[in-house]
């Protein structure tokens, strides 16, 4: 059984995705946490459904389409971090820094709370009526949280099957085995291949079988890129889930460099004028290889290139939040990338070594000479030109600037990051461009009424109302540039402000309502519900007394904690890291070390008690473990945190006096694990902060004009709210002047990609997702009319195995097979020889198909390993009639055994041989010629063997072999006189031979 169930994503013009795969024995898996740039949490109900019941989590790419939900699941959902998710490195790697920049980009990421869950909960002051529209926010997780979502993820590598692991309240797996295989759109991504008894799904959504500069092309085929035939592990599946997404784009003529030259020749017309270039691209998948096109444009123009070349004077720059980590983490995985990036790495790692060579011999020479002299700019993402933006304040100045640029900035939707910034700052003047890398869906397919500014741009390039400038590229071919025409851009820009008053008030009894649903729910401990944050901002703890006095929200903290600590007394519990905060480092045995980076307030330093009372117009401030009685104190397992306590220091967990411990001044063991840690984590703090200031070149090449770009503060508006707080939104108008253009860098499949490559696949059911309704229906009709499934099925049933679901809508992705369970007995068995066919045991039987009941089966079976007993008593030998009438009442079982003399004669007669392999004529061929014999291709599907034997390979796979009536006396060599019989004995070599018999 294999029911799919897309949840989103199907015929739609919202590029999230989500997919449900429900198969035999109750097993769910869930491929892909996406979500789209509204962020809408209601988005997520279906999802929030299947939680408890589902077994494990497959992630496909690191984009937000993909995976942008994770971390809201993770922080919200309580049972999410309980299932066994899996994915490749760099989608693990890449998917964190993704993240950590949307939620440092956009307060929408956090979430609105709904309105009904707000007037749910308020049930004590009924300060929130159902009527009323308060846009709360979920606090957001904070990047070390983000982190730690990521680390629950289980590495995977390519073409390496594996047996996960279930969920806790999951059904047995019963063998299921998952196998990821390049997908080629994005660094790491998958192409999954699910295999569960009888049923073998192929799961590929956005795919690339072209290969690019920095990725190889998808896994399909058998070679890297090459071959003429589906792997055999993804042909013939019995189901297919495939995207339809670029089922109405033709490919580009010319291919990769021709699409690579039509971006710089777009940005060659713009940049000769003055202008600047504005390239919206994601965060850290497409970005790769937009940013390695230009990079080695700018390397080939200042070495070789044409000295008016207008890029020698344009400045290129890529900005985004976190892409300091992303581009460090692509250096890493090198591996993962297409072989060619591989030789320029190994290339200049040569070029170094003979240039360290050269200078041992000429001490003289300086450094700036070195990459004058081998011509060498460093590995592939070792960026000399392309400078890396991470602050709102780099930005602000690059903008405000005057001269040619060129700008990378996250996100392609333009709803976030430091595209939609820049495009407010250069969208007025006419002689700057937009250049669109993606087709977008019309927003009038979308349920809202509002259109995202990427969807705009888009509408008004198809359209085409003001005109198209044309300019010329180099190999002369015509660029299309449509301008704006002065239309007014609407952006919709969302802040986030701190909360006060009712709002707070709702905000807490919201929360409060959560953890006591949560801590009701089995197998959790309630600990996803932020307990520091939900009362008042840690930072306010470093403020002076005054302004801590007049906080409000202060008590709120104290009363949560004191309950927090009450609850866990009564369930002999102990305390979790997010309630105790660096207070851990007290209460939790064997805990020494705590992670300030990141922490503000009192996090960022050794928990000690002060002894000036804080109060505020109320009296005296509670502290809630003053009031602890001397047995509650010893349930929580920790130490009176009171100065006066009392109580040896050297107990396990208890404060121990700096005086007395190993580590002060770091008088650790040299060799010991703790003095690495921390030495570790020093060097790493000063190179992060290092490279935040703008101290470390981290792109390798600094120029000197960007110094002056590491100025200014680090901290953002966006980083500046933690605690409880809402989003108002303001709308922003700008009138539009600047040329827009499109180049397709998206790297997913076209329609020749498509219908070349099913046919090779032959799925017995295909299912379309993740495309708008008319890509989806007209994929769909072409693929029932020319029946490009299994080959051989009559065109009803080919119409019939062709799916479309939409959002919600369950099909049935199962093949109707005729399987039988039976059991063969152990005297066959040991008979059994079995043959090695391409790492598959493969062997024939003939037996006797018998019934058999359960118990005398395995009295069978144990009869050799048991010794014979003498018996006690006469009713043991002979059974009573009752029991004997029990015995024929028991469940019978199939059971195939050895046949008897008489049978076993006449089967042998009757029984053939079988061939059993596939045989491929390309491999013959190399086999042959190391023989020594001439074999070369003669047509399509025959190879010729010394002119005289032919080879043939029908459609069905049929063998056949011919040769020449030819006398040995017409050879003018012996070498060709057993030419027949050699080919005849190397096909069976490749074959495995199995007797009937």
């Amino acid at each position: 059984m294999f029911n799919f169930t897309p949840l989103l994503g199907a015929q739609s013009s919202s590029p999230a995705s989500q997919s449900l795969l429900e198969l035999d024995g109750g097993i769910k898996v869930l491929i892909d946490v996406g979500w789209d740039e509204s962020f809408d949490v209601s988005k997520l109900h279906a999802l929030e459904r299947h939680i408890p019941s589902l077994s494990i989590i497959l992630l496909t790419h690191a984009t937000s389409s993909h995976l942008a939900a994770f971390a809201h699941c993770c922080k919200n959902f309580p049972l999410f971090t309980q299932i066994p998710i899996y994915a490749t490195t760099p989608v693990i790697s890449l998917g964190r820094t993704l993240l950590q920049d949307i939620y440092s980009s956009t307060p929408l990421a956090s979430t609105i709370i709904p309105t009904t869950a707000l007037a749910d909960s308020s049930y004590a002051s009924g300060s929130v009526s159902k009527d009323t529209s308060l846009e709360l926010l979920l606090q957001p997780p904070t990047p070390e949280e983000i982190a730690s979502y990521f680390s629950l993820i289980h590495p995977l590598k390519y073409s390496q099957p594996h047996e996960p692991l279930p969920s806790a309240f999951s059904p047995p797996l019963n063998g299921l085995k998952i196998t990821a295989y390049n997908a080629g759109h994005t660094l790491g991504g998958t192409i999954w291949h699910i295999q569960h008894g009888m049923e073998s799904i192929v799961y590929a959504v956005d795919w690339n079988q072209v290969r690019e500069n920095v990725l190889g092309g998808a896994a399909w085929l058998d070679g890297s890129g090459g071959g003429a035939e589906v792997i055999e592990q993804l042909r013939k599946p019995t189901a297919l889930v495939c995207s339809s997404k670029g089922a109405e784009r033709n490919p580009l003529s010319g291919g990769r460099k021709k699409r690579d030259d039509l971006l710089l020749d777009m940005i060659r017309t713009t940049v000769s004028r003055g202008g600047t270039v504005l390239i919206p691209t994601d965060t850290s998948a497409r970005v790769l290889e937009i940013a390695y096109i230009l990079e080695h444009a700018w390397r080939k123009e200042h070495t070789g290139g044409d000295v008016d070349s207008p890029f020698r004077n344009t400045k290129l720059y890529l900005a985004s939040r976190n892409v300091g980590a992303t581009m460090r983490y692509a250096r890493s995985m090198l591996e993962w990338m297409d072989e060619n990036i591989v030789r320029e790495l190994e290339a200049d790692d040569n070029a170094t070594a003979s240039n360290r060579q050269h200078k041992r011999t000429d001490s003289k020479q300086t450094i700036g000479r070195e990459t004058q002299s081998n011509g060498s700019f460093g590995g592939p993402f070792d960026f000399q030109f392309l400078r890396l933006l991470e602050r709102r304040s780099q930005v602000q100045k690059i903008t405000s600037s005057k001269g040619p640029r060129v700008i990378l900035a996250s996100d392609a939707s333009l709803e976030w990051g430091f595209s939609r910034e820049i495009l407010y700052r250069i969208g007025s003047d006419a002689s700057n461009m937009v250049i669109l890398t993606e087709g977008y869906g019309n927003g009038s397919e979308k349920d809202d009424e509002y259109s995202t500014v990427s969807q705009t741009l888009w509408g008004w390039y198809q359209e085409r109302r003001d005109g198209v400038a044309l300019e010329s590229g180099i190999d002369g071919q015509n660029l299309e540039q449509v301008y704006s025409g002065g239309r007014e851009l609407l952006f919709r820009d969302a802040e986030r402000i701190d909360l006060a008053g009712k709002e707070l008030l709702s905000y807490q009894q919201y929360l409060a309502t959560r953890r006591r649903l949560q801590n009701t729910m089995p197998m959790n401990n309630g600990a996803h519900l932020e307990t520091t944050g939900d009362a008042i901002d840690d930072a306010s703890s470093t403020s002076s007394s005054s302004s801590e006095a007049s906080d409000p929200e202060r008590q709120g903290k104290a009363l949560n904690t004191s309950a927090a600590v009450a609850h866990m007394n009564r369930n002999k519990t102990g305390l979790n890291k997010e309630i105790l905060g660096v207070n851990v480092l007290l209460r939790q045995p064997g805990v020494y070390d705590y992670d300030v980076r990141g922490k503000k307030g009192r996090e960022q330093m050794f928990p000690f008690v002060s002894k000036r009372r804080r109060a505020d117009d109320f009296g005296e401030l509670i502290r809630p473990e003053e009031y602890l009685r001397a047995e509650e104190r010893d349930e929580v397992d920790g130490q009176d945190m009171r100065d006066g306590g009392t109580g040896k220091q050297t107990k396990l967990g208890q404060k121990r006096k700096w005086g007395e411990s190993d580590l002060q001044n770091g008088s650790a063991p040299k060799g010991s694990a703790i003095a690495n840690k921390r030495r570790q984590l020093g060097s790493e703090s000063k190179v992060m902060e290092g490279i935040r200031n703008g101290e470390i070149k981290v792109n390798g090449h600094q120029e000197a004009e960007h110094d002056d770009l590491s100025e200014g503060s680090d901290s953002d508006s966006e980083d500046s709210a933690r605690g409880p707080s809402k989003v108002t939104f303001s709308q922003r108008h700008l009138e539009i002047n600047l040329k827009i253009a499109y180049v397709d860098f998206s790297g997913l499949h076209d329609q020749r990609s498509l219908f070349m490559l099913i046919p090779l696949i032959q799925p017995r059911k295909l299912i379309l997702i993740g495309g708008n309704i008319a890509a989806t229906t007209a994929l769909a009709a072409e693929c029932r009319q020319k029946a490009i499934t299994s080959p051989g099925q009559p065109a009803e049933e080919a119409e019939e195995n062709v799916f479309t679901p939409a959002n919600g809508q369950t099909v049935n992705g199962s093949v109707d097979t005729n399987a039988w369970m039976l059991k063969l007995s152990p005297n066959l068995v040991r008979r059994l020889k079995w043959q090695n066919v391409r790492g598959l045991g493969v062997v024939t039987l003939t037996g006797n198909l018998a019934a058999m009941a359960v118990q005398e089966q395995e009295t069978s079976e144990n009869a050799g390993q048991k010794r014979p007993k003498l018996l006690k008593a006469d009713s043991e030998d002979h059974p009573s009639t009752d029991e004997k009438g029990v015995n024929d009442h028991q469940e019978l079982a199939p059971v195939l055994d050895v046949l008897p003399a008489n049978m076993a004669a006449a089967t042998r007669s009757m029984a053939q041989p079988l061939h059993v392999g596939d045989l491929r004529l390309a491999d013959l061929r190399k086999i042959l010629q190391a023989t020594g014999h001439n074999a070369e291709f003669r047509g399509e599907g025959t190879l010729l063997i010394d002119g005289i034997v032919a080879v043939r390979k029908s459609a069905t796979g049929k063998i056949e072999i011919e040769s020449g009536g030819f006398g040995l006396s017409d050879f003018p060599t012996q070498t060709y006189e057993g030419s027949f019989y050699a080919v005849k004995q190397k096909i069976y070599d490749g074959l495995a031979i199995i007797a009937g018999g």
